[in-house]
């Protein structure tokens, strides 16, 4: 029986204690926004080490930062020469609120049927658990093709602030031939994905002050400025009848979609009432001119994530606010510059401020856009995923943002391999995130041939 063969069997035959594994980790309440997790933070990336221990990692390593640790691991392979393939996650979660729409508790990890519902079930810490489990069955199998590092962080959730130092300061502990990041997904159970194009991010934060103290409506209304119409204002302000952005200068280094990309873009097959059924939406909306997949995947966007002012308990209390804040992200497309584009905006806003108050913007986060059709090691991925599903393999320039892309690309010279086994319906970030459990199977016998495909290759 060949090693692919042993180690699909393994799996298949200790997949219970997998998925006993997965919940074990899902269980944490590792939500890296809030400091009253700081040691579930901790403690989830202890799971993880423990984890790669059990796997006979030569070297594990937990570095401290000011705010989550990050992990470290290797195990190396027994051929001389064989490549390396660097393995990113992230074990952070997202905040659970609002916690009365969850209809299990957020961090019970409950199996029923065929998903997992839970806060990270899906992201990412369910395709965290796929990698060690392919790793795992590998291994068992017999020797691995390839060297492995794994790379965990545990901020990824809040902007990775302290990755970018560490990964320009440890070069030659993360020195690589291949980046696998699982952090993505596919566009439905049958259409394995590999997402080939992300946008970057910008995010930042406007506040408007005005009086010292909120003020009785009736006795000052109409004499000073009311920081929450003034807000409103602003963002009426920043889009275009025809859902563009308004910002002088926006599209300046956007460039034009070719022939070619539409057409690539085009052969994902997602209808619009696909997406209005994942969404709610009475009906889709945006820039005039392209098409919803084009306009996810391909062009630049400005949305308010937050808003907040004044008195918003029942019932009812007259005053004009003393101050109004939003939150507000921008996805970013190739050649876009988010510290450049952050310059325009903050230009922008403070032209249609009044005097009659007083403004303040700044950003939390930013990261480029990346584009990564040339990766080292797709062959290998688009074969085993090809092999997994037997279904034709799907390209996809991805909406959202993973700005470790872009920083390994920046310090490591490797483009990054982008896939991942959650589902569009899984909720990430919102409350009843699950993650498909058939899915996730599927996955981890996909990554199970794409380390092995790596055998006498390199």
């Amino acid at each position: 029986m060949t090693q692919l063969n042993e180690s699909l069997k393994y799996f298949s035959e200790h997949t219970d204690d997998f998925l006993r594994q997965y919940q074990e980790l899902v269980r944490i309440p590792s939500v890296s926004t809030d400091p009253e997790h700081k040691a579930d933070i901790r403690a989830a990336c202890e799971f993880l080490a423990a984890k790669l221990r059990s796997l006979g990692a030569q070297h594990v390593e937990i570095f401290p930062t000011k705010i989550h640790p990050i992990l470290f691991a290797e195990i190396h392979a027994e051929k001389e020469g064989a490549p390396t393939v660097l393995i990113y996650g992230h074990y952070d979660v997202q905040p659970v609120n609002p916690i009365e729409e969850w209809q299990t508790p957020p961090f019970e990890a409950r199996i029923d049927g065929d998903y997992m519902t839970a806060r990270g079930a899906s992201d990412m810490k369910g395709q965290v658990m796929a990698s060690l489990a392919a790793v795992e069955s590998v291994l068992a199998a017999g020797p691995l093709p390839v060297n492995l590092k794994f790379l965990y962080e545990g901020e990824e959730e809040i902007g990775s602030p302290s990755l970018e130092g560490f990964i320009s300061t440890h070069k030659e502990l993360l020195a690589c031939d291949v980046i696998l990041n699982p952090d993505s997904g596919m566009l439905s159970k049958d259409q394995p994905t590999i997402v080939y194009g992300l946008r970057g991010l910008l995010y930042f934060e406007i506040r408007v002050d005005g009086p010292k103290a909120d003020l009785h409506s009736g006795i000052f209304g109409g004499v000073v400025a009311n920081p929450a119409n003034v807000l409103a204002d602003i963002i009426a302000r920043l889009h275009n009848p025809d859902g563009s952005v308004a910002v002088p200068g926006f599209y300046d280094r956007v460039l034009p979609l070719t022939p070619t990309e539409k057409q690539r873009i085009a052969s994902v097959h997602v209808e619009p009432e696909t997406l209005l059924k994942l969404t709610g939406s009475p009906e889709l909306y945006g820039e005039a001119g392209y098409t919803p997949l084009e306009r996810t995947g391909a062009r630049p966007t400005l949305d308010v994530n937050g808003l907040y002012s004044g008195f918003i308990g029942e019932g009812s209390k007259t005053i004009i606010p003393a101050y109004a804040k939003a939150k507000i992200s921008c996805r970013l497309v190739p050649e876009q510059d988010p510290d450049e584009l952050f310059e325009l905006i903050q230009a922008h806003i403070t032209s249609l401020t009044p005097s009659a108050v007083r403004l303040t913007i700044f950003k939390h986060s930013g990261g480029s856009a990346y584009l990564a059709d040339d990766a080292p090691g797709i062959e290998q991925l688009a074969k085993a995923l090809g092999d997994t599903w037997d279904k034709p393999l799907s390209y996809k320039r991805e909406g959202g943002s993973v700005p470790v892309t872009a920083t390994m690309l920046k310090h490591l010279g490797v483009k990054s391999l982008l896939t991942g086994f959650g589902l569009p319906d899984d909720r990430i970030h919102s409350p009843n995130e699950h993650q498909h459990l058939p899915t996730w199977k599927l996955g981890v016998q996909a990554l199970i041939r794409f380390l092995l495909n790596f055998d006498n290759v390199y």
